[in-house]
């Protein structure tokens, strides 16, 4: 089976942005630099083309196409954590240099590549049997930014 590789269109930061990453999720490292071998339209002889990435072994690639197109919410990567702990680092350390907050444990970074940082607590308190104490931390989970364990179980326990 091949293998599957997102790759984000970038302005002229696919470096900076590969670099960013690997240094937020442990066992990660950038791959590869590929500089452009002469002048063209679209830039000169050295600058860099493409990056490749793998974060915790996951495969990535930045390709620096110019202004024309922008990341947007319509895609975003899932960070599944563990814990309230992983929920508050990851979440700091994405929005870190200009990203932007949004609801419901989604962000922005400051690449405009956008995040859900999601604790597995909230999926376990969601899928439960029982149906009203599901809808309560649903609605917990709607009123948040970053997601807060705590809270949603509270919400769930009807307290």
């Amino acid at each position: 089976m091949p293998t599957l590789t997102p790759s984000i269109w970038f302005d002229r930061d696919a470096e900076e942005a590969a670099n960013f990453y690997v240094s937020i999720f442990p066992n990660s490292r950038v791959v590869n630099v590929l500089k452009a071998p002469a002048d063209s339209p679209g830039g000169k002889k050295g600058e860099v083309l493409t990056v490749d990435w793998e974060l915790d072994g996951q495969p990535f690639n930045g390709i620096n196409g110019g202004p024309e197109f922008k990341p947007d919410e319509a895609i975003s990567f899932v960070v599944d954590c563990a814990d309230q702990a992983e929920v508050d680092r990851y979440w700091g350390e994405l929005a870190a240099g200009g990203g932007e907050h949004g609801p419901c444990g989604w962000l922005k970074d400051r690449f405009g590549v956008s995040w859900q940082v999601v604790p597995r607590r909230l999926n376990e308190l969601l899928e439960s049997s029982d149906a009203d104490a599901a809808q309560r931390a649903m609605e917990a989970m709607l009123q948040m930014g970053k997601l807060d364990v705590a809270e949603l179980e509270k919400a769930y326990a009807g307290s």
